[in-house]
């Protein structure tokens, strides 16, 4: 994992939760314990590989909490720690914010832009 090089707190909040997904998995598991699969579902642009790296790497950081159930097939479910529900705030402001671009029609600016280059 890269280093907080700015010594900035929003950096290292970002070095922590950046990338596509892993403030959007948070959203999802706000609601609840859920199982990979139904996690897969909920997002369905994201591999298995990716969904795997980043439940992880929330589990590593304590942000997710891991348990399997020794049942047959084995049951795994994800859901936030008490560290990850403190994310809850940053989701809403994130979905506002999100709901803003939608409704202001400034969604793909930037993909737009990168894509002309």
């Amino acid at each position: 994992m890269k280093k907080n090089v700015t010594g900035c707190s929003v950096e290292e909040a970002m070095r922590l939760l950046g990338g596509r997904w892993r403030l959007l998995l948070v959203s999802y598991l706000l609601d609840g314990p859920k199982r990979f699969n139904e996690l897969r579902r909920d997002v369905p642009g994201i591999s298995q590989r990716m969904l795997t790296l980043d439940l992880r790497a929330l589990e590593e950081i304590g942000l997710v909490k891991r348990t399997v159930y020794p049942t047959v097939p084995v049951k795994v479910e994800y859901q936030l720690t008490e560290d990850g529900d403190r994310l809850r705030p940053v989701v809403s402001v994130m979905r506002d914010f999100g709901l803003w671009l939608k409704e202001s029609g400034r969604t793909g600016m930037v993909l737009e832009e990168e894509t002309e280059v």
